[in-house]
């Protein structure tokens, strides 16, 4: 099975140079790295000098109205590496360092499973963490507590809306099935439970792969992401006319209790006249 790791783009150069330290150190070499970078020219000279070396692309016109083109970009990234001949497409976060053990498991579990989308747990790594020494990282990770976590070789089927985009694998021919990302949306949120609500629609199972597990690096976040406010609004209601309820209902309401945001008798969310 040949392999290929995405990963989209823009800034957080520091984070790109981990997770490809990480994938050095991975058990299984993956074939390809594909970057993608958005609206971020200074990529064009990065060329690290172990294997992988990345193929990067460069999206044109890569901003509207300052939004990132985010489920544009992974689709862009996955046409690039089933171009050049990949079987299983691995999508990593810029800010995910992989496991050792993560792109084999997927290979493994992709063979056993490949009419299935694949992802795997994500343990938050803390402020301070010393990069190099990488074999801490076990000990000092928090796997997130709302998404399945198999042991290392379990896997288990999972609810379609708890799917997310910092780390997942895909075949080609679920791909292919799934007709990759909706690209109406812009900006931070919503693409990636829309994904995982394409794939509930077309009877394509979520299984979560134990021990195919991503250490998200630590960057400064707001909770709620009152930055994202506009965003996830506007993402938040093109979800809805697609399918039929709100996403991202844990940000929401903390925007309502901050009042940020009201939300009328039919559940509709808007912006109220609070300044973030």
């Amino acid at each position: 099975m040949r392999v290929a790791v995405v990963t989209i783009v823009s800034g957080r150069h520091e984070h790109l140079e981990r997770q490809h330290a990480g994938l050095v150190r991975s058990t299984l070499r993956p074939d390809d790295y594909v970057v993608v970078a958005m609206h971020d020219p200074e990529l064009a000279s990065w060329a690290p000098e172990s294997t992988p070396t990345p193929v990067v692309t460069h999206m044109s016109e890569s901003r509207e109205h300052g939004a990132l083109p985010l489920a544009a970009a992974r689709n862009l990234g996955a046409r690039v590496a089933f171009e050049r001949g990949a079987d299983l497409a691995v999508f990593l976060d810029v800010d995910c360092i992989p496991h050792p053990e993560l792109l084999g498991r997927y290979a493994e579990v992709a063979a056993q499973h490949p009419e299935s989308l694949l992802t795997g747990p994500v343990g938050y790594l803390p402020e301070g963490v010393d990069y190099a020494r990488p074999h801490d990282f076990d000990s000092l990770a928090t796997v997130h507590g709302f998404r399945p976590n198999p042991a290392p070789g379990q896997v288990e089927t999972g609810r379609h809306d708890l799917f997310w985009s910092l780390s997942f694998a895909v075949t080609r021919e679920t791909w292919t099935r799934l007709d990759g990302f909706f690209e109406g949306y812009r900006g931070y949120g919503g693409e990636d439970t829309d994904f995982g609500m394409a794939a509930s629609d077309r009877d394509v199972d979520l299984v979560w792969v134990g021990g195919a597990l991503a250490y998200h690096q630590f960057h400064e976040t707001q909770d709620p992401p009152v930055q994202h406010l506009d965003d996830i609004l506007a993402n938040g209601a093109l979800f809805e006319s697609r399918w039929g309820f709100w996403p991202m209902r844990g940000w929401l309401d903390g925007f309502e209790r901050l009042g940020l945001v009201r939300r009328d008798a039919t559940g509709i969310y808007t912006r109220t006249g609070v300044t973030t």
